[in-house]
């Protein structure tokens, strides 16, 4: 199954998104947008930065795990991944989304 995006809406009334990837496990996650809006246009910015391996900035957590920040064109941070034990997982999981980042599956979460 293909990954997609997950809407979602705090109590606050800021919108997220998560990708996921066809397992429903979350591979990036995005900041707190003001608007519906402005996380849809960080989702198409996801989908058209994804693909590319130089957009990836692979980190290194001061606890010794491993994350991953995905950037645009304009160096800002769309999303970051969670927390990996290893660099390798890490490095999986940027494989994961540069498959699934495409996705124009777009749900909004309950």
């Amino acid at each position: 199954m293909a990954g997609w995006y997950e809407i979602k809406q705090n109590s606050k009334g800021q919108t997220s998104f998560a990708l996921k990837a066809g397992n429903a496990e979350t591979i990036l996650r995005s900041e707190q947008y003001e608007s519906k809006a402005a996380a849809e246009n960080g989702i198409a910015s996801v989908q058209k930065n994804s693909p590319a391996d130089a957009r990836y900035e692979r980190k290194d957590a001061s606890d010794g795990r491993f994350y991953f920040n995905l950037k645009a064109g304009n160096h800002q941070i769309i999303g970051t991944s969670q927390m990996y034990k290893t660099a390798a997982s890490r490095d999986s999981g940027i494989e994961s989304v540069k498959t699934n980042g495409p996705s124009t599956t777009v749900k909004t979460a309950e």
